[in-house]
């Protein structure tokens, strides 16, 4: 598979893609991007993409299995013009909410 294979994993969230945060607050997910079984960079290209096309505001779900995205991703928030909310680690993933400023 190449660096941006066909297979398309940006994807709208539902119609009440909500997430909770650690918090109790509640965050409506403009975008969800799945990069289960993805390495660097692609995590990162992805997300910067995501959020690069939600309006201010919104926020973008990023899922990923690997430990060297997740460290990754919140760094890059102020490039992105972005807030880095919370990472939840789930038993297959770790789920990744940033928020357009």
């Amino acid at each position: 598979m190449g660096l941006f294979g066909s297979k398309k994993k940006v994807e709208e969230a539902a119609a009440g893609g909500e997430a909770v945060l650690s918090d109790g607050s509640k965050v409506q997910v403009a975008r969800r991007v799945d990069c289960r079984g993805d390495s660097c960079p692609r995590p990162q290209l992805m997300t910067k993409k995501a959020v690069n096309e939600i309006a201010s505001g919104g926020v973008v779900e990023v899922l990923v299995d690997n430990p060297s995205s997740v460290e990754a991703l919140p760094p890059m928030c102020d490039e992105l013009n972005a807030t880095h909310l919370e990472t939840i680690k789930d038993p297959a993933c770790w789920r990744v909410y940033i928020r357009k400023d």
